[in-house]
């Protein structure tokens, strides 16, 4: 195999991915409105720090804190002149944590959206996507990172600049969106979209699949109709810890430890075989996923009724792929695209 991923996928059934990145840094110290990627060159330390704990609790993976390390997103913080930088350094981080690691631990080069709307609705062109995309995936690439790792995705449009990008930097890359509004992404894109939309690209990814969204119920939902189409590529599980919560002034993710197991192995049942939390999950969460994984036997592919019976009921009555109408349900509403955090 030319890469680690593909050489550790061909090896194992399942592979844990790591957990939140915001969350972790805030319990740092990280402030609302800050760039993490700064901390990247000011706070190294806590940068180890966090991959250190990922590796720790078990995970085979994990993604670098470069998730809003494009030009748009740190022209917010005067920072867009460090793209290459912060990038680079993220990865050499990483890459310095997994070498140090007994075992083989694969460094993914976070690689999320750009926060503009894509033309024609909006002003971003497809130009200007794959070269913000394209710096980036070079800093992580300087870096060391093994695989470039596209994530919280809302349009197909900005998933192919990425993927041309990736093919510009010869990269290895995955990518995962967020289904997070009734189903669908923000754009409307629909998990058997998704799958469509991923074969007909140039420089497929090494494997796919949602990540973030709403709960950990809605993302195995989602997960459900990714596999149904037969995919060939491996799927990616990255869900929530639960839903947000404001509790004493900060958001707090409702998910125990286990919680996310049993959602760990649903998502392996379902058939995912990269296998992560997002926002809210921490080491302890991982911890318990890893367990799970590797103690409770592979089961039946699980229906929705099971799902909702483990981890709690869906924000919607539909997955967006019926043309039903998307609220109701006597659930939770489904929110916006969030950072990952």
């Amino acid at each position: 195999m030319s890469d680690p991923l593909s050489a550790a996928l061909a090896e194992r059934d399942w592979l844990l991915a790591d957990g939140a990145t915001g969350t972790n840094l805030f319990n740092m110290g990280l402030q609302s409105g800050d760039a993490p990627e700064l901390w990247n060159l000011d706070a190294p330390e806590k940068i180890r720090a966090l991959y250190q704990g990922a590796v720790e609790a078990g995970s085979d993976l994990f993604l670098t804190n470069s998730f809003g390390g494009n030009a748009s997103r740190l022209k917010l913080h005067g920072a867009e002149g460090q793209v290459h930088a912060l990038n680079r350094v993220a990865a050499e981080l990483g890459r310095e944590v997994a070498d140090a690691s007994a075992r083989r631990v694969i460094v993914a080069g976070s690689m999320g959206p750009t926060g503009e709307i894509m033309a024609p609705l909006g002003s971003l062109t497809h130009e200007i996507a794959v070269e913000m995309f394209h710096e980036q995936a070079e800093g992580l690439k300087a870096g060391g990172a093994d695989v470039l790792w596209v994530e919280t995705i809302s349009a197909v449009e900005e998933f192919r600049a990425a993927a041309e990008a990736c093919a510009r930097a010869e990269m290895p890359w995955c990518g995962t969106m967020s289904f997070d509004t009734a189903g669908r992404t923000m754009m409307g894109v629909t998990a058997a979209d998704f799958v469509t939309q991923v074969e007909k690209l140039p420089h497929p990814p090494l494997a796919f699949g949602a990540n973030c969204g709403v709960g950990a119920s809605d993302l195995l939902r989602t997960v459900l109709g990714i596999t149904a189409q037969g995919p060939a590529r491996p799927v990616i599980a990255k869900g929530n810890a639960g839903i947000p919560k404001y509790v004493d002034g900060h958001i707090h993710y409702d998910g125990t430890p286990e919680l996310m197991a049993d959602y760990a192995v649903l998502a392996r049942d379902c058939g995912a075989r990269i296998i992560g939390g997002c926002c809210g999950t921490m080491p302890d969460h991982l911890r318990l996923m890893r367990a799970a994984l590797e103690e409770r036997p592979p089961g039946a592919r699980p229906g929705l009724e099971a799902i909702a019976a483990r981890l709690g009921g869906f924000s919607s009555a539909s997955d967006g792929s019926d043309g039903a109408d998307p609220g109701g349900a006597g659930g939770r509403r489904a929110g916006g695209r969030r950072r990952r955090d």
